[in-house]
């Protein structure tokens, strides 16, 4: 249940980036906003992780697939949302 909410933490900062860059510099920025979402995600999800380990008592080894998803399925998308509006 944890990584869903995560998740769904990931893609709402996404749409507040589409969002933002909608309301900068419309259309076109969106797909700068996208790029600009990736470090700031990595460093969500890094904390997501960081979390885990420290506070759940997960290993690394066992946090670090949890990472690629909850970083990989936003930064997916967001590099989609990208690819379509350059």
């Amino acid at each position: 249940m944890h990584t869903i909410i995560v998740l769904a933490i990931g893609f709402g900062i996404l749409g507040v980036c589409a969002l933002a860059g909608y309301l900068l510099g419309g259309t076109s920025a969106i797909a700068t906003a996208a790029l600009a979402f990736l470090p700031l995600w990595l460093v969500g999800a890094g904390i997501n992780m960081y979390l885990g380990v420290k506070q759940a008592g997960y290993s690394v080894a066992e946090e670090a697939p949890m990472f690629l998803l909850v970083f990989g399925v936003p930064a997916i998308a967001a590099l989609i949302a990208w690819w379509m509006l350059r």
